[in-house]
């Protein structure tokens, strides 16, 4: 039972690698692929997404571990003594500290522990919405901002740390834990976060681009007059995605290590499944049309047999009917020669009489 099991798991693996293959390479796929219906091909975008956001956790898991290297490094070397303790942190610093975005992952960093003034604080926020992306560590909270959300988040220290079982530390508590097996359990809740999240938002939006790509496959139809369903149109918009899909999965590998911005990333991802999705589309056209070609030259030929056909059936009949008074013909023939010959016989016989009755007397 369990090597069936494992085998129906191998074909199934290996059909989902051959959809791969087929949706990138071999387009004229895309309606027999479309044809095996909406659940399957829901399943195939789901296994792509997931795969998207595992390259995009690696990639976080990566830069998380060089961003703890060289925190720890910048903790132990340059920045001063700090203790949490019942929601509160505390640096020892009497000055403000600033980390520049150069030298941040977070983008710029602002720290003051003493202030509580909310004008002040304002200040920072301007400060980092200016800088496009950021962070504020208070005494109670920390502010965050982010490129690609509109304001700032706020996270209490209660929340977030005391949630861990965690209710104080020093400096020398972070460094020691980062340097020893623990860390290993922040990594996988990062990993797992960042990996639930991914593929819900890769998800979405990708959903939300078959459903942008199948109004605009559905138009191509009506204007190359092909009917089609919009569900099969939904389908193939799926698999049409596939090369940009991983199109992306290259550029965030690419941005792991290299600070690389591509312009109009956005606009290409989706061009390239629409080219997709339009050849499939007109080669399905062509598809159609070779159809109808071909069935136009058989009913061609099924016409010239019939005619043909016919033309030999009324050969035949008129042959039977030339065949059928050459017989009429030859039995009235017949008959006016025995007619002939019945009235020569009784000629005689009537002759013969006639010349024996003066005999007789």
């Amino acid at each position: 039972m369990s090597e069936e099991k494992e085998e129906k798991d191998n074909t199934l693996k290996q059909g989902f690698f051959q959809k791969i293959w087929n949706s990138i390479t071999k387009i004229e796929k895309y309606p027999d692929m479309a044809a095996e219906g909406l659940g399957r091909a829901f399943a195939y975008i789901c296994k792509i997404v997931a795969i998207l956001a595992i390259v995009l956790c690696l990639g976080t898991m990566y830069q998380t571990y060089h961003m703890l290297e060289e925190g720890i490094q910048y903790l132990k070397n340059e920045f001063p003594e700090f203790t949490y303790k019942e929601g509160i942190l505390n640096v020892s610093s009497d000055e403000r500290l600033t980390i520049s975005e150069d030298d941040s992952y977070v983008g710029r960093t602002i720290i003051d522990t003493k202030t509580e003034e909310k004008q002040l604080i304002n200040q920072y926020i301007n400060e980092i919405e200016k800088a496009g992306s950021g962070m504020i560590i208070l005494k109670d909270k920390v502010i965050l901002k982010n490129g690609a959300v509109a304001g700032t988040i706020n996270y209490q220290y209660r929340e977030l740390i005391e949630q861990m079982g965690i209710t104080e530390f020093t400096k020398q508590n972070v460094i020691d834990y980062v340097n020893s097996s623990k860390v290993i359990a922040l990594y996988v809740s990062v990993f797992i976060t960042i990996f639930v999240y991914s593929f819900i938002m890769y998800l979405l939006t990708t959903l939300s681009n078959v459903i942008f790509l199948s109004v605009f496959g559905y138009l191509t139809t009506w204007i190359a007059h092909i009917k089609m369903r919009f569900l099969a149109i939904f389908n193939m918009s799926i698999y049409a995605f596939t090369l940009s899909i991983f199109l992306n999965m290259m550029y965030i590998a690419v941005n792991i290590f290299i600070d690389f911005n591509m312009e109009y990333f956005q606009v290409m991802y989706v061009a390239v499944a629409a080219i997709y999705l339009v050849a499939a589309i007109f080669i399905l056209k062509t598809e159609f049309m070779k159809q109808q070609m071909e069935l136009m030259k058989i009913l061609e030929t099924q016409e010239l047999v019939k005619k043909e056909m016919e033309e030999k059936e009324q050969e035949e009949k008129q042959e039977q009917e030339k065949k059928e008074r050459q017989e009429k013909d030859k039995e009235e023939e017949k008959k006016e020669k025995e007619q002939e010959k019945d009235e020569e016989e009784k000629k005689e016989k009537q002759n013969g009489v006639d010349g024996g009755e003066p005999q007789g007397v």
